[in-house]
């Protein structure tokens, strides 16, 4: 097991705003979780140096990962782009170590016959494909990078009919940084019963910590118990997120909530950012469900604006 945080580097393609949000989830939890990640979503400011940022973060990284989408697989064989100039460094970088395990290829968002490109077609891969699997293949590639084996090689016995000792696999601890989307606008399912109900949205000042708790198998209670939360309002008037054009404008006197399915709840946080979550779907455990679940979307409005409209 690693001593000290492995410093990280992920390439990818910025094949859609899904699959960045998707590979930002994936770098925030693993930073979370003690991996030192270098990430362009990040460390790239306005006037960086792209080629130069490339190459000092592969070549200074403990690991790299590779998330090999169809668009990256391209990208990589025709030598176009960022994911162009990064194989060139990646190539160079094994052509000094053969065997080195320092690139880790994670397939995503691909039905190909050969899924990687072909400098990495050679190397062990992880596969991210099914998102029903999405938390054990999560767990493989954290204990990995910590360098703590999946299955670890059993001691060795001094007598071939001694009865070896019952191993048991280390368990990964997934605290609240499970429970995280930093990316400004998507979707969350969660079971509310996990966390104290908690789910953090956005990152920063633009951070959200919502809280929930059961209600019905058709409404839900929504909170301003955390400490980053001012406010929290129903926008009863509005079917949609972007229906809203002012969010400043409803009642926020009541510590509680309880929005119905297809309900916009606005949530004001502490830094003045207004979030809108839109409930799509509650399960109550017991109703036909083994869990209590709930699913909503959700924007978080830029630049401290009051309005969600398009």
């Amino acid at each position: 097991m690693t001593t000290t945080a492995p410093k990280v580097f992920i390439s990818y393609s910025h094949d859609n705003e899904p699959h960045k949000d998707w590979v930002l989830t994936l770098a925030t939890r693993l930073l979370e979780n003690g991996v030192n990640i270098v990430f362009d979503q990040w460390d790239l400011t306005l006037g960086s140096d792209l080629p130069l940022f490339m190459e000092a973060g592969i070549t200074t990284a403990h690991r790299v990962l590779a998330v090999c989408t169809e668009t990256y697989v391209a990208k990589s064989n025709s030598l176009r782009g960022g994911v162009g100039y990064e194989k060139m460094i990646l190539t160079a970088q094994m052509m000094q170590d053969i065997v080195a395990d320092r690139f880790v290829p994670i397939i995503r968002n691909n039905t190909l016959a050969q899924p990687m490109p072909t400098f990495l077609s050679s190397r062990v891969f992880i596969d991210f494909r099914d998102d029903l699997q999405y938390e054990a293949k999560y767990a493989e590639l954290l204990r990995d990078l910590h360098g703590q084996q999946v299955k670890p090689r059993p001691p060795l016995g001094t007598n071939p009919f001694a009865k070896f000792p019952t191993l048991t696999a280390p368990v990964v601890s997934f605290g609240p940084e499970r429970y995280v989307s930093p990316a400004l606008a998507g979707s969350v399912t969660f079971d509310y019963s996990n966390n104290n109900g908690r789910y953090v949205l956005g990152a920063g000042d633009m951070a959200f910590e919502t809280a929930w708790s059961g209600g019905s198998n058709t409404s839900i209670h929504a909170y301003t118990d955390p400490p980053s939360i001012r406010s929290i309002a129903l926008a009863l008037d509005a079917n949609d997120v972007t229906e809203i054009s002012d969010a400043s404008k409803y009642d926020t006197s009541s510590r509680t909530r309880s929005p119905r399915v297809g309900e916009v709840v606005i949530w004001q946080n502490t830094a003045g950012y207004f979030l809108a979550t839109k409930v799509e779907r509650i399960q109550r455990r017991g109703h036909r469900s083994s869990v209590d679940e709930i699913n909503f979307s959700y924007v978080i409005a830029p630049n401290k604006s009051a309005s969600f409209a398009t």
